[in-house]
């Protein structure tokens, strides 16, 4: 199957070839062999103790997502980034 590549490096990729890969966001590419190779992957969180610990403690605050987003947004108006 033909796929073009777009002025900003992108490939569309036939609507044929994702079907078997319906659930997909990610995937792996590499140079193999003079081939591009594509291979689905799964993203998972990062589990450490640290994070553990921010999770527990954030949780006992009662601070919900939203808060979240708004304390970051405060953070970067207050530091410029």
């Amino acid at each position: 199957m033909l796929c073009k590549m777009t002025s900003k490096n992108q490939l569309t990729l036939p609507g044929e070839v994702l079907r078997n890969c319906p659930d997909q966001t990610y995937f792996d590419a590499r140079w193999e062999s003079g081939r591009i190779v594509l291979e689905p992957v799964v993203i998972r969180p990062l589990e450490s103790p640290q994070l553990a610990a921010i999770r527990d403690k954030v949780g006992s605050l009662d601070i919900t997502e939203d808060d979240l987003a708004d304390i970051v947004a405060e953070a970067r108006r207050a530091y410029g980034s």
